[in-house]
């Protein structure tokens, strides 16, 4: 049930909106009011952001930050179309305008309908610099019904394309198609739908209005079909023709063209309504099979992202002679974002995300300073500072890139929840021809398969899973077991993408076995073992753009440069025995005997957003008499040494007995320590260090034989904590034992690639 304050904030919104639309509709200005239009310009990182730029007196100009507020920041953003502003920015953040500044000192009390009624110095009277231009960040909202006036008599092509919403809206034959990638073209003004005329329409129009639908390109169409349709159907046109450079993030950052004659139905006599015809990434085409049963990984790639969330969006990194490293955010825009939106098969970038905003990678920083046309197929083809120096991983660049409807988040539901970000994981299936809901077996479920559910569902990152659901009732119509035995690998955009499930048409029959239901071969137990989950999201309302998790890794110099022997005798073994931290043969070890240990130092970083928190509460840590400690996490990591062709011949393992902050980056504050019982976690931008010479921090060699090996340690091994990049959780080292000594070389983290020599020298072509 709502609570007062909720539908009192609720109402308070809705009337807020309504005064904007009344506000747009009395177009009426007060007599002597100037005459000015306005844009935002200068090097974005959003579309609905940029310098202020006023036209006035037949010539662009900007504004000074001098007095300039949030308030008038909402007047600008109103008048440009937006609910309303987010932020504002002096010092010409979005680069220096050129020109006339034509206002100082602007005073707003936010309720102006145009910004030249905002007390100011008066036009052109400032003894500001273009250094001092001030930025504003619009919300991305748009206010309904708003209708684009132009004052301009001429110059209209230097004015954006302002309207309140677009669409492609599909003719009858190919509305059921997923992604919808064929249609006309319609923007929304003045709160109705218009088309477009195509008689300026060119391919680069296209190019930004399928990258804005999250398609990397654009093709041609069969005209003779939608000639056809244009003699039946009443047309709309908008007053306005569209011209678009092809790199634009989307239709509001093109410019206008020439004014449309609009003369009823002889309107665009000689053309039609513009039609666009979009090309899916490969991901995201069709497939007449089983719809978008698997989950397409590119081979190879030059560009990834990695720390995203949600489909479509990561830190950037590249790959160089098999590394893969960032990218620096100096002088990253959208355009350079766009490229690697369309090289990896999505639209346009909605984001260029700068200052590890995504999470800080490691490894080298292999590009700084790109620069792109927007045209390029592959970041790697655009220009960059080879000589700049510098650059930390708390510059790592980011994107979130513009991804086609595919309606998954339709297909998939949380119920008995007890907020809409958790619940009993509810999934649509086919049954006897037709669609119906039903559950997810809990067997195998756990963090990996519960963070694709939450990524399908746009929620971000997991926090729980769940096995046993008795708690969460759900939907009753949903009872019926429609999958099981769900394993994912955690890159998949939906379940249905994970291996090893069966739906419901695939069962022959059911029938009751020792109070255990069995769906033809799929064994699964009673209503209480229903897959669920709970997602992280911060508790903010509405929901957050974005959500943020740990990122746990381990620094490969200090174990390559730690690592050593030692003997120790058995008695002194004891505890580290009754913890399983030696190989099997030690059960039959006498007192009196040695183990040989291979010891290292372990220094594990969070460089992900949020503290790392073991999963488990206070009161349900496991106390070890021996040691005399608890384990917040019975297994932490795993070590493992490997033979080359990847059999185990050792291994061990580390409980969390003590999980803090043992150092941290300049400026940032510990928050955890083990002393006293206290809370445990590695706060963000810090380190907890296990030295050499503790218990369990070693694996035991005793039984290997001289030889080549290959030394493995694996963070967070079971998932138990959910993380936004498991891939840089395992480090890797060869190792060469002659029955004496070891050493420890070539220590890595995470994948390294044996690429073919043609795209190394490719590669290093461009980069070196």
């Amino acid at each position: 049930m709502s609570s007062p304050c909720s539908l009192l904030c609720r109402l308070a919104t809705l009337l807020c909106v309504w005064a904007l639309c009344q506000a747009q509709l009395d177009t009426k200005l007060p007599p002597g009011t100037p005459i000015i239009q306005l844009r935002l310009a200068g090097d974005k990182h959003k579309h609905y952001e940029g310098r202020v730029e006023v036209y006035y007196n037949g010539e662009w100009g900007t504004v000074c930050d001098d007095d300039f507020s949030i308030h008038a920041g909402n007047v600008v953003c109103r008048e440009l179309g937006y609910v309303e502003a987010v932020s504002w920015s002096p010092s010409s953040k979005y680069g220096k305008g050129e020109g006339r500044i034509w206002l100082d000192n602007v005073h707003c009390s936010g309720l102006e309908r145009t910004l030249a009624q905002c007390e100011s110095n008066g036009f052109g009277v400032s003894d500001c610099k273009h250094s001092e231009d001030v930025g504003v960040v619009c919300s991305q909202r748009r206010i309904p019904g708003f209708k684009f006036i132009s004052t301009l008599t001429n110059n209209v092509e230097s004015l954006n394309v302002q309207v309140e919403d677009v669409r492609i809206r599909a003719i009858s034959s190919q509305r059921k198609r997923v992604p919808m990638t064929e249609g006309y073209l319609e923007v929304k003004d003045g709160g109705k739908w218009r088309q477009i005329c195509d008689l300026e329409w060119t391919e680069m129009n296209s190019r930004v209005i399928c990258g804005m639908y999250g398609f990397p390109g654009e093709k041609r169409y069969n005209t003779k079909v939608y000639k056809l349709l244009a003699k039946r159907r009443k047309k709309n046109y908008w007053g306005f023709g569209v011209n678009c450079t092809g790199n634009e993030a989307s239709l509001h950052g093109c410019k206008l063209g020439h004014k449309v004659e609009l003369r009823g139905n002889a309107t665009c006599e000689k053309g039609l309504p513009v039609v666009v015809n979009c090309v899916p990434g490969r991901a995201f085409a069709p497939s007449h099979a089983q719809g978008f049963s698997k989950a397409y990984r590119v081979e190879q790639p030059l560009v990834r992202l990695r720390g995203g969330a949600n489909i479509g969006e990561g830190r950037v990194e590249v790959l160089k002679n098999g590394e893969w490293g960032t990218v620096c955010d100096d002088s990253w825009n959208l355009k350079a974002a766009t490229v690697v939106c369309r090289e990896l098969g999505f639209g346009s970038a909605k984001e260029a995300l700068a200052g590890g905003k995504l999470g800080q990678g490691m490894g080298p920083v292999h590009m700084n300073e790109v620069k792109c046309s927007g045209f390029e197929k592959s970041l790697t083809e655009c220009y960059f500072n080879r000589d700049a120096l510098g650059c930390s991983h708390e510059e790592d660049a980011a994107v979130r890139c513009n991804v086609p409807a595919m309606d998954f988040q339709n297909r998939l539901r949380l119920s008995g929840g007890r907020n809409p970000f958790e619940g009993r994981v509810e999934v649509l299936a086919e049954k006897n021809g037709s669609l119906v809901w039903g559950t997810v077996c809990s067997d195998s479920w756990g963090t990996i398969e519960a963070s694709v559910v939450c990524r399908q569902l746009g929620l971000g990152f997991a926090n729980n899973a769940f096995q046993e659901t008795w708690y969460w009732p759900g939907d009753m119509s949903a009872d019926d077991v429609v999958m099981s035995g769900v394993r994912c690998s955690g890159t998949e955009m939906t379940l249905a993408q994970s291996g090893s499930h069966s739906l419901w048409h695939t069962v022959a029959k059911h029938k009751k076995i020792n109070n255990n239901v069995v769906l033809g071969q799929i064994h699964f137990t009673p209503k209480k073992f229903w897959a669920a989950l709970i997602s992280i999201l911060t508790t903010t309302y509405p929901l957050p753009r974005h959500t943020a998790a740990p990122d746990l890794v381990l620094n490969a110099q200090v174990v390559e440069h730690t690592t050593y022997l030692e003997d120790r005798p058995m008695y002194i073994l004891q505890c580290a025995n009754e913890e399983h931290c030696l190989s099997s043969s030690a059960a039959t070890a006498t007192s009196s005997s040695y183990r040989r240990l291979l010891r290292f130092s372990s220094q594990i970083h969070n460089n992900g957003l949020t503290d790392f928190r073991p999963r488990a509460a206070h009161h349900s840590w496991i106390w070890h008499e021996c040691h005399r400690h608890y384990h917040s996490m019975e297994v932490f990591t795993h070590y493992d040494l490997l033979s080359l062709n990847g059999t185990k011949v050792a291994e061990g393992h580390k409980a969390s007995f003590c999980l803090e902050d043992t150092q941290c980056e300049q400026g940032i504050e510990k928050r955890y320590e083990c002393a006293n019982f206290g809370q445990q976690g590695i706060t963000v931008g810090c380190w907890d260090t296990y030295r050499h010479d503790i218990d369990c921090q070693w694996i035991d060699v005793t039984d290997v034989v001289p030889g080549d090996y290959i030394f493995q340690v694996v963070i967070n091994p079971n998932y138990e904590v959910a993380e936004s990049d498991y891939t840089n959780n395992i480090m890797k080292c060869r190792c060469r034992y002659d029955g004496h000594r070891i050493w420890m070389y070539n220590c890595y983290i995470g994948e390294r690639l044996e690429i073919t020599v043609e795209i190394t020298v490719y590669f290093s072509s461009i980069v070196n």
